[in-house]
């Protein structure tokens, strides 16, 4: 979406109006309103927005409630739909006002938990669960070794397509190598992505870990990317990124021998391999002798239920939520919508197995780890790793590297107040390419503008960005955001759909300003003529 020739440009918040409208209290009904339920208590429950959802959850818990009567005369239940990306955000901007059943991304359960938004399942209830669904999605729904949440599915995750007449191995990432070079086959894996990056260093044993106050503050990592794991992780990568046909997209299939990535790409496989698409899970790498089967990140929905003070209500969330999770409500939300169950037995089920890309995910399940909360800079600072396995000419080169990255990571904990809350520009202006942040500097309470006023040019794109992470970021609206007609979004945190890029539609010279309402996503950006 390009800026247009007006230079101030204002985000219409569709996202916090829906907030408020769906978290207001909901008044009893006592019968004087046309309501059916007399002095029925309402429950209130978020699922998916995808189109048909609602419907779905409502004709499931109508089903759940003829087999409990007893609730069914007591409770009257609101179902709304409500991005699983966003719910949490939501969640936690008022606990006491969130619904009483939600569904919402795995990697914002630590923060649910610290706001004690959740209520943990009871011991047979945990037992139940533990045993109905995969380890994936199990250690997914728990916070140091307790299940917190209810498993929905078990389908983000990344594995790999391959063409069967060109890889004779597909197990062997030195031979798939050789069988894409001796083809003039591109090698697609976006090994400078740090999703995708970090699959080398959990092979190895690596891990980083992060830890966060109740405010949501990252407060120490454990992170051992910097060690002799790592070094071979390096080396891993190399395999790949020394390749002359490396290509570093997971989504570009044209001339691909392979490409590493997940479901969301599984009809462009299908159309652009057609009988000779291959899927499974990733290959191996050998180093010094040793050798190591590729990782990657998992991610999962789950159902969470929030903490009640009336014991009965509890009981009666918790046995819904299990109902909800159950075999056969994961099977019709497959069937529906192609969403890969987490429980065991819906995974047998026939058209679940015939799913070629379900299937080797769920292969690469066994090497997956969930992907928990992850300081925002991360993610720009892991990326860089594979690039420089790719230029690295010494194994010096590669250790120099890896303290570059820890050293990096460990000053992101030493930012001050003052730092976390700054903002900058960041973007394809300037001669930066996306890789060093703009300073800004507060006018007044709010406003933000850049202390230099930069050449821009047609096309031009950036976004700005808060202590130099990528929690909390304002580009345009896209469809998964929320459209608005002015076309400004923030995101508020990990697990939030990302906005898209702010596009230069007329050249000049500018300072770029920025109002910001802190704790919501209402942003006005400007740029401002500098003569």
């Amino acid at each position: 979406m390009k800026m247009s020739k007006i230079l101030t440009l204002v985000l219409v918040l569709v996202m916090i109006v829906s907030c408020f409208a769906a978290c207001q209290p909901t008044k009893p009904d006592n019968g004087d309103n046309g309501g059916n339920g007399g002095n029925k208590e309402t429950i209130k429950v978020w699922v998916s927005e995808v189109p048909g959802a609602t419907e779905l959850a409502e004709a499931q818990i109508a089903e759940f409630l003829a087999a409990n009567p007893d609730y069914d005369a007591k409770y009257t239940f609101e179902v709304s739909g409500v991005s699983e990306a966003d719910a949490a955000s939501q969640v936690l901007a008022d606990v006491a006002l969130a619904p009483d059943v939600f569904c919402f991304a795995q990697d914002q359960l630590a923060r649910l938990v610290q706001a004690k938004a959740l209520a943990a399942p009871g011991l047979q209830a945990t037992a139940n669960l533990k045993e109905a669904n995969d380890s994936v999605s199990i250690s997914a729904a728990s916070v140091a070794g307790t299940l917190y949440a209810y498993p929905l599915t078990s389908d983000n995750g990344y594995y790999m397509y391959y063409d069967k007449s060109v890889i004779t191995n597909p197990d062997d990432l030195a031979q798939i190598v050789a069988d894409c070079e001796a083809a003039g086959k591109n090698i697609c894996f976006e090994l400078e992505n740090a999703w995708y990056t970090a699959s080398f260093f959990m092979a190895t044993g690596c891990h980083s870990n992060w830890t966060m106050d109740d405010k949501g503050k990252f407060t120490s990592v454990d992170d051992d990317f910097n060690s002799d794991k790592g070094l071979v992780a390096m080396k891993g990568m190399q395999i790949v990124t020394k390749s002359p046909n490396y290509i570093n997209s997971s989504s570009e299939f044209a001339n691909a021998g392979i490409v590493v990535t997940g479901i969301w790409n599984a009809n462009t496989a299908v159309e652009t391999l057609g009988d000779n698409l291959g899927v499974t899970d990733l290959p191996s790498f050998t180093v010094d002798g040793e050798t190591y089967h590729l990782a990657s990140f998992s991610g999962n929905k789950l159902m969470g239920v929030k903490p009640q003070s009336d014991p009965a209500k509890a009981a009666m969330l918790s046995k819904l939520a299990q109902y909800l999770t159950n075999t056969e409500c994961q099977l019709e939300r497959y069937k529906e919508f192609q969403w890969g169950p987490s429980n065991l037995v819906a995974q047998q089920d026939a058209n679940v197995k015939a799913n070629e890309s379900l299937v080797a995910l769920a292969l690469q399940n066994e090497h997956a780890t969930p992907q928990g909360n992850i300081h925002g800079s991360w993610w720009d600072i892991a990326k860089l790793l594979g690039g420089e396995s790719k230029n690295a000419a010494t194994e010096d080169d590669l250790r120099l590297a890896l303290d570059t990255y820890e050293k990096t990571i460990l000053d992101l904990l030493k930012k001050s107040d003052d730092e976390l809350r700054a903002w900058s520009v960041i973007g394809s202006i300037n001669g930066t390419g996306w890789n060093v942040d703009l300073e800004m500097e507060e006018l007044e309470n709010g406003v933000w503008q850049t202390i230099e006023a930069y050449d821009l040019t047609t096309d031009d794109q950036f976004k700005l960005r808060q202590g130099g992470g990528w929690n909390v970021q304002v580009g345009v609206a896209n469809e998964k955001t929320g459209e608005t007609t002015s076309g400004y979004y923030a995101r508020l945190m990990d697990g939030a759909d990302e906005p898209g890029n702010i596009t230069v539609a007329t050249a000049g010279k500018y300072y770029v300003k920025l109002t910001w309402e802190e704790g919501t996503h209402n942003a006005t950006v400007e740029l401002v003529p500098a003569n």
